[in-house]
C-alpha cells in the first residue's frame, strides 16, 4: 500500500465512524434566491432596510422579507425570489439549472462569489428594475466547522464524493466542495434540481465516502 492509498484508507475509516457518531450531514436544500449590494438594495427598496424573515442556519445569514421578480431575456418572469442578507460587495442571483432554461438564460455552475463572465438578468420590484450581473447555479458543496473540516481531513477547497440516503432514490453526489469556515455550521447545499432528483426529505443525511480525489 502506498502513501497515497494509506491516506485514502485513513480519510474513509474516519468518514465512516463519523458519520456514525453524528448520524450524517444535515442537507439544505436552497431555492432561488438573490444578494443584493448595498448599492442596488437601495435602488429596488428604497428608504428600506433589510428586514428579517427568517434566520439560517449559517449564523451570519439571513433570508429577508423582501422579495424580487426576475425577467429572463424571452420574457419570462419568476417572481416571489427571497432576498438573503446582510449586503454584499457584488450582487448574485442563484437559480437552479431548470429556471436557467425557463428564462432562457445560461447560469454557469459556479461557487457563491465566482463571478466572473457571469450573464445578466434584469431583477425588478414595485420601485425600481435593474440589470444584475451575477447569475449562477450554485456548485454543490458542505458549509463546515473548523472542528468538522480537521475530522474529515479536508481543507477549503476540497472535493469529496457524498452519498444522499433517500427512500428509493439513494444518491451519489461527485464534485461537492468542502467549504470550511470558523463560523460555518456543517450544512451540505444542494439546489432543488438536485434534491428532487434524489428524493431528499427534511429529514436526509448526506454521507461523506471514500475520496480518492487529490489532496
Amino acid at each position: 500500500m502506498n502513501d497515497e492509498q494509506l491516506r485514502t484508507t485513513i480519510r474513509r475509516i474516519i468518514s465512516e465512524e463519523l458519520n456514525k457518531d453524528d448520524g450524517g450531514i444535515p442537507i439544505g436544500v436552497s431555492n432561488h434566491h438573490i444578494h443584493l449590494s448595498e448599492e442596488d438594495f437601495a435602488t429596488l427598496f428604497p428608504g428600506q432596510k433589510f428586514e428579517l424573515y427568517r434566520q439560517l442556519k449559517q449564523p451570519a445569514d439571513f433570508a429577508a422579507k423582501q422579495t424580487v421578480t426576475l425577467v429572463g431575456p424571452n420574457g419570462v418572469q419568476i417572481p416571489h425570489v427571497r432576498l438573503l442578507g446582510p449586503a454584499r460587495s457584488h450582487s448574485q442571483i442563484e437559480i437552479s439549472r431548470t429556471e436557467a432554461r425557463q428564462l432562457n438564460i445560461d447560469a454557469p455552475i459556479r461557487l457563491s462569489g465566482n463571478l466572473d463572465g457571469t450573464p445578466s438578468i434584469t431583477v425588478k420590484t414595485d420601485n425600481a428594475e435593474i440589470q444584475v450581473q451575477g447569475v449562477i447555479a450554485a456548485k454543490r458543496h458542505i458549509h463546515m466547522s473548523l472542528a468538522d473540516a480537521e475530522k474529515y481531513g479536508l481543507k477549503y477547497g476540497d472535493i469529496v464524493k457524498v452519498e444522499v440516503r433517500s427512500q428509493d432514490r439513494k444518491t451519489i453526489f461527485e464534485d461537492v466542495v468542502a467549504r470550511p469556515r470558523k463560523d460555518f455550521v456543517t450544512e451540505m447545499h444542494i439546489d432543488t434540481d438536485e434534491a428532487n432528483a434524489a428524493n431528499v426529505q427534511s429529514d436526509t443525511k448526506a454521507y461523506i465516502i471514500n475520496d480518492d480525489q487529490d489532496k
